[in-house]
């Protein structure tokens, strides 16, 4: 892979972690206007199915095999549960953590759970060692989600000893 290429990608997860807090803030006022968030996060994945069909019918996509959809392990279906349950929460929380908060919290949850998936390799991912420096990392992670979500406390009780 080119230069080029991986930052075109390191661009597109930049964007992906991006649009999370927009559509978190935009689903938390969605909720308030809909009465109760789980109402809010059925409306965004509705949207969601409205956005994505055309597109796959613009780009005149093959249908799914049915085949692999009838033997497919059950495991395999789940992704759009945890879909659901990010939406909701993210709807939930975002009003009561701020954007930053939520985010971050948000952040340090996938790192952690991402390296448990790398190092067991599960759902056939590559196996990546938990090795040191990457358990510091992540560590580093938590400390600044700590300093975003509790420094403004922590700077708040500074002023007001001071």
């Amino acid at each position: 892979m080119s230069t080029l290429q991986w930052a075109g990608l390191l661009m597109l997860a930049a964007f992906a972690g991006a649009v999370v807090p927009f559509q978190s803030a935009i689903n938390s006022n969605l909720a308030r206007g809909l009465g109760h968030p789980l109402w809010a996060t059925l409306a965004s994945l509705l949207v969601s199915v409205l956005v994505l069909l055309p597109v796959i019918l613009a780009l005149r996509l093959p249908l799914p095999s049915l085949a692999f959809i009838g033997k497919a392990p059950l495991w395999m279906w789940t992704g759009g549960a945890f879909g659901v349950c990010f939406v909701a929460l993210a709807v939930v929380l975002l009003p009561r953590l701020g954007a930053s908060g939520f985010v971050a919290l948000a952040l340090a949850g996938q790192v952690l759970a991402s390296m448990v998936l790398d190092h067991f390799g599960l759902f056939g991912l590559v196996t990546k060692q938990l090795t040191l420096p990457r358990v510091f990392g992540a560590l580093l992670l938590i400390a600044g989600v700590a300093l975003i979500q509790f420094g403004g406390a922590f700077n708040r009780n500074l002023v007001s000893a001071g």
